[in-house]
């Protein structure tokens, strides 16, 4: 029950079409690969447009038709802001209103409108047929209109024009392609056509005996506006959630759905149920700008977003209330391309239902011991920096786990089961890891397919989302939005017409579908699923929606449609493309996640938690949004590997004051100072070495765990053989190899003495100690030889000292 106090008043004069649009519609319609949409919009833009009447997905799909420039023939453009009713009886009146612009450069006078109407069509096939070779509408006419008023260059006139289906002979229930004509007079005096638009008209007697189920999944989500630290680089998110946003657009679509009150029920409830896809990172970024101030591009406190965002989730809140929500992948990646890059790691860390202490999430393949191998220089070129910004959330983050920070916020229990496809298909081996991540079910687009045609019931049997795609461990379910319906409603706001023209071609081809015989007693089903940068118009889409309780239709949640009637949809088709995303930015996503790899083998402790900062600066680097920003992703790429590895250069080996150490005995141990200034503790290993090895071996002194924020002294065991000066560069690593720090050299003095020099100082002891010895005995000798001359008689002679030979 929606709580009143949350009610946000409608508002009744929605912002011009395509204002404050930040993509194209080309941009959007590339995303889904819409190749059914593109088909229709020939006949939305007027008649002369061909395109092939097939709805099978091409190899590349076209980007939609832009507005043509001003035809000098046709300088009016026609704007509908009104054609009712929505489906037409027998006898009934056309009402149609809107306005005339006069794009040229001349003044227009005998201003007239009518609707001609052509042939009749009674299937989707015949409708997209008749893109292929528009029908001219002129089997029957309504009379002119005058429009009172002169049209000078620039200006705009309105106009109202009624007709019946009598008048335009409109006998049979089906869809009747129509033209609005506008004749008018120039300068030239001649009367001719100068504007048109092209719509049709619905016409239903009887509803069918079973409903066609149609269900709504809505994206609410935004390319991450923060950098890989977290810090917000501009302000822009502020002004897509403040009224007339493109976000603010979004939720308004949800908000302003009429409620019926079914009997028997408590309380009004929406008259369509609606799937809201959330990114929890758009709402963790703006949970941030609610909290109060908030630093812009390292400005403090620049931030201006703080009550729009606070007023904008407010506003969730109340729609998460009332339609269930799904959990996008954190960020909303690009599983594709970083699989296809060598990443399933990173794809299954940014599953809404992955959990910081759950484990690593990595697979066999994405080991530290590979990874360090992925970067030639180490990966050590980011620029180091006091690591302020994320040492508190490293301390306390809740993981990039999207189900948890979305339950937190918003207050529900969120699906995490479902994995939406943002380029419409996936990969076999991505299905896998998305399967080994608590993914079960997986939303594709049918132009993706290649036998997308039975999804949009064209082939001769009735529409059906439900479906299976092979994956590399067995079959996926999976759910196929309509990627004709889907791309009428994204390219709403650009349709030749307006809206108003795109509503009733989504509402043609539902009825259409509706009233084809089925043989399936399960009855029909379709999905619905808008780009994800749809700006709506709110009334519009809204109204789109709440065509789906009209006769022959029946409103339906995601469940009812896995439950639905199921089709053979083929395999998804093979990209034209490997990676979506930038060769060159996905570079340097992939070196990050093999520095982050590495890193993960030296925390102590849970990596998966101690790492959820930067696994969600990677999710929101790798996100699907940058497919269309080649140059932007890159600069966030460079921005996420700097910043993941400048984190190696927070843990460093002090060197000596001089540069010098001494070692007092010969097995005295060289003392290492290392500095941790990570927010967690690590592992890591010293590498220590000498120039040429000798006169002085250092040992190994193992894996050593540095704690947070603090010194540690090791002591490095070493054998010295000889005295003096030893050249010694010393080092950190982790356990997996990767450098941390930098090099140091120091000069090692030792005053000791090694085991020859100790042996040559002994011997020369000795052979000094004989020395003298041997003068102690020469003297003694002597000694007693004087003693002895003494005693001997007068005028004897001492015998001579050498020979006198």
């Amino acid at each position: 029950m929606r709580d009143p106090s949350r009610e946000v008043r409608p508002r009744h004069d929605p912002p011009p079409a395509g204002a404050g649009r930040g993509r194209g519609t080309a941009t959007r319609c590339r995303r889904l690969g819409l190749t059914a949409a593109l088909l229709a919009l020939p006949l939305l833009a007027g008649p002369g447009a061909v395109l092939p009447a097939t709805a099978a997905p091409p190899a590349a799909p076209p980007a939609a038709p832009t507005a043509p420039a001003t035809d000098p023939d046709r300088p009016v453009s026609v704007a509908l802001t009104r054609m009712d009713p929505r489906t037409v009886t027998p006898g009934g009146t056309i009402t149609l209103a809107g306005t005339l612009t006069n794009d040229g450069t001349e003044t227009l006078t005998d201003l007239g409108v009518r609707l001609q109407r052509g042939e009749v069509v009674t299937s989707r096939a015949e409708l997209l047929a008749n893109d292929a070779d528009p029908d001219p509408a002129t089997a029957a006419a309504g009379g002119f209109a005058p429009v009172e008023g002169t049209l000078e260059p620039g200006a705009t006139l309105s106009f109202t024009y009624a007709v019946t289906t009598a008048d335009l002979g409109m006998e049979r229930d089906g869809v009747y392609p129509v033209l609005l004509n506008v004749n008018g007079t120039g300068p030239d005096g001649e009367a001719s056509r100068i504007g048109e638009v092209a719509t049709s008209v619905v016409q239903q007697t009887v509803a069918p005996a079973a409903a066609t189920s149609v269900a709504w999944l809505w994206p609410l989500v935004e390319r991450t506006h923060r950098d890989a630290s977290g810090e917000f680089v501009d302000d822009g998110l502020t002004a897509l959630v403040a009224d007339g946003g493109r976000l603010d657009r979004a939720l308004s679509v949800v908000e302003r759905l009429p409620t019926v009150l079914a009997p028997g029920a408590p309380a009004a409830t929406p008259v369509a149920p609606v799937t809201v896809a959330v990114d929890p990172a758009l709402v963790e970024e703006l949970s941030l700008m609610a909290e109060g101030p908030y630093d812009v591009a390292g400005e403090e406190g620049a931030g201006t977003g703080s009550e729009a965002a606070a007023a904008w989730l407010e506003r969730l809140r109340a729609v998460a209330a009332d339609h269930a929500v799904v959990a996008l992948s954190y960020g909303d990646v690009d599983a594709d391309a970083l699989q296809a890059a060598g990443l399933p790691g990173a794809v299954a860390r940014s599953q809404p239902g992955a959990t910081a202490g759950g484990g690593e999430g990595d697979t066999p393949d994405d080991t530290p011991e590979d990874n360090a191998d992925d970067t030639p220089d180490g990966g050590t070129d980011g620029t180091a920096d006091d690591g302020t910004a994320d040492d508190e959330a490293a301390a306390d983050a809740p993981g990039p786990a999207g189900a948890a920070l979305l339950r937190d916020v918003l207050g529900v229990e969120p699906r995490t089961d479902l994995a939406w496809a943002a380029g419409g298909s996936l990969r076999p081996d991505t299905l896998a890891t998305l399967r080994d991540g608590g993914i079960e079910r997986v939303v594709v687009a049918s132009s993706a397919l290649t036998s997308g045609e039975a999804v949009l019931g064209t082939g001769g049997g009735g529409a059906a989302a439900r479906t299976t795609l092979p994956g590399e461990d067995g079959p996926v379910e999976a759910l196929v939005a309509d990627s004709g319906l889907s791309g009428v409603v994204g390219a709403a706001g650009s349709t030749g017409g307006g809206p108003r023209v795109a509503e009733q071609r989504y509402l043609a081809e539902l009825v259409l579908l509706s009233q084809q015989p089925v043989g399936d007693p399960a009855g029909q089903s379709v999905l619905v699923a808008p780009p994800r940068d749809v700006d709506p118009d709110p009334e519009v889409v809204a109204a789109m929606i709440a065509d789906t309780a009209l006769p022959g239709l029946r409103p339906a949640s995601l469940a009812d449609l896995a439950a639905g009637p199921a089709v053979d949809a083929g395999a998804p088709v093979e990209p034209a493309e490997t990676a979506a995303l930038d060769p060159e930015g996905l570079a340097d996503v992939v070196v990050t996640e093999s520095v982050r790899s590495d890193l993960a083998g030296a925390v102590v402790g849970e990596p998966a938690s101690v790492l959820a900062p930067y696994d969600r600066a990677l999710s929101r680097t790798a996100s699907s949004s940058w497919r269309d920003e080649p140059a932007a992703f890159r600069a966030a790429a460079a921005d996420l590997r700097g910043t993941v590895s400048a984190l190696r250069e927070r843990v460093t080996l002090l060197a000596p004051a001089d540069g010098t150490y001494s070692l007092a005995s010969s097995d005295a141990p060289l003392v290492l100072t290392v500095q941790n200034d990570l927010p967690f503790a690590v592992r890591v290993l010293v590498d220590a070495r000498t120039r040429d090895n000798v006169g002085l071996t250092i040992g190994d002194v193992g894996v050593q765990e540095i704690a947070p924020g603090q010194r540690a002294t090791l002591e490095v065991p070493t054998e010295v053989r000889q005295s003096g000066r030893f050249a010694v560069t010393a080092g950190l690593t982790t356990p997996g190899g990767g450098p941390l720090g930098e090099d140091v050299a120091i000069q090692v003095r030792s005053t000791a003495y090694g085991t020859i020099s100790l042996s040559i100082t002994i011997g020369a002891a000795v052979l000094l100690g004989l020395l003298f010895l041997r003068r102690g005995v020469l003297f003694l000798r002597r000694r007693g030889r004087t003693e002895d001359d003494a005693a001997l008689p007068e005028g004897a002679a001492f015998p001579p000292s050498r020979s006198p030979v």
